[in-house]
């Protein structure tokens, strides 16, 4: 999908080092996991018309989903386990840049 690589690129334009993406887990599946420093970032990536309807796009079942999969990473990469994590959300919309939204979504770990 465009808007993922372009949300990949800002990511590494921006500092992070993308450790992941299109991560697939059985019951669910995160965008881009990064790293920068001792944080690791799980990245839902929304493409909409506007701001708000990207974010109301990450809803309950969205969130559930990608916490079935950042546990499943996590379970993977046991080392990854010493970092700090957080939900972040990277919004795409039409004739802006890139916005990331720090803890946009709170994960269940």
């Amino acid at each position: 999908m465009e808007a993922e690589f372009l949300a990949r690129l800002f990511l590494r334009l921006t500092g992070w080092q993308v450790l992941a993406y299109s991560y697939a887990a059985h019951g669910g599946e995160i965008d881009i996991i990064a790293k920068r420093g001792s944080l690791i970032i799980f990245v839902e990536v929304k493409a909409r018309q506007n701001r708000d309807a990207a974010l109301l796009a990450i809803d309950g079942r969205k969130i559930a989903r990608l916490s079935k999969a950042a546990r499943h990473w996590l379970a993977r990469y046991p080392a990854a386990q010493r970092y700090a994590v957080r939900g972040d959300a990277i919004l795409m919309v039409p004739w802006r840049w890139p916005e990331r939204v720090e803890g946009a979504f709170e994960l269940n770990l």
